[in-house]
């Protein structure tokens, strides 16, 4: 899915503009259908599908997160879509220093820079 050449060279203080963001959208474009696809399924699924004998609720309970975890990355895909179209795309949503070529190229939808998202987690 994703490829180590898609950004080009390999520093860190690139700014938005530098970044491949066409390389980079059709990965979130990409992410998109299969979280899309990942929630259909997850939809479809029923517990009546689980063997008889065993317990449908663990089934369930992680259907449940499953869908909530494809629906959080969908959200984030989405939002990071809508940043290429307005120009944000790149920049920390914290610092508004530039996030870099790494984390975009590992993490297409990130909002934050590397930093910052450590301080966000350190604060959770």
């Amino acid at each position: 899915m994703v490829n180590n050449q898609i950004i080009g060279p390999r520093d860190p203080h690139l700014a938005p503009e530098d970044l491949d963001l066409v390389a980079l959208r059709e990965n979130l474009l990409e992410q998109r259908l299969f979280r899309q696809e990942q929630l259909r399924q997850t939809a479809a699924t029923s517990s009546a599908d689980a063997p008889p004998g065993q317990r449908a609720v663990p089934q369930a309970e992680v259907r449940v997160q499953l869908a909530f975890c494809a629906r959080m990355v969908l959200a984030d895909v989405d939002a990071a879509l809508v940043r290429m179209d307005e120009g944000g795309y790149g920049a920390c949503g914290l610092c508004r220093r530039p996030i870099g070529s790494e984390r975009p190229a590992i993490v297409p939808q990130a909002r934050h820079c590397t930093r910052c998202q450590q301080v966000r987690e350190a604060g959770r």
